[in-house]
């Protein structure tokens, strides 16, 4: 097998990002791989369809500097320069896909809550990167 160059992880800023980033940084020390961490922030007017007649701009901003300040605190914890840290706009998966796409990688770590029945069903964000990739993922157990 040959080692990774490139991993992606993907992050929820939540605390369980930690046991993620640990497990990609571990992955990309092992392989002397780039690591690059992400964070997408899914717009307010998605999640609620524009069925509600609000403007969500301030919020909406207010959630992107939560997320600057969350993904810097993690690059700072993780030792990843701001180079290689990413917040991007809209659905995850999509974003997911694209970044590893734009830098080439080949392993794209990500956060998984396991579930079953219902939520299963219903996919999450770890089940979308899965099956969209171009590349290995790895779902690591979280929660």
């Amino acid at each position: 097998m040959t080692g990774y160059n490139c991993v992606l992880v993907a992050i929820d800023l939540s605390d369980e990002a930690i046991t993620v980033l640990e497990r990609a940084n571990n992955i990309a020390a092992n392989h002397q791989a780039t690591l690059h961490l992400l964070h997408v922030v899914e717009p307010l007017s998605l999640a609620y369809g524009g069925d509600i007649p609000m403007d969500f701009t301030g919020v909406q901003e207010q959630l992107q500097q939560q997320a600057e300040e969350g993904l810097r605190s993690y690059a700072q914890r993780f030792g990843v320069s701001p180079e290689r840290c990413h917040l991007l706009t809209g659905r995850p998966e999509t974003q997911v896909h694209e970044l590893s796409e734009k830098l080439n990688a080949d392993l794209i770590v990500v956060g998984s809550h396991g579930r079953k029945g219902l939520a299963l069903l219903l996919g999450s964000t770890a089940n979308g990167v899965l099956h969209g990739a171009s590349c290995d993922v790895l779902a690591v157990r979280v929660g």
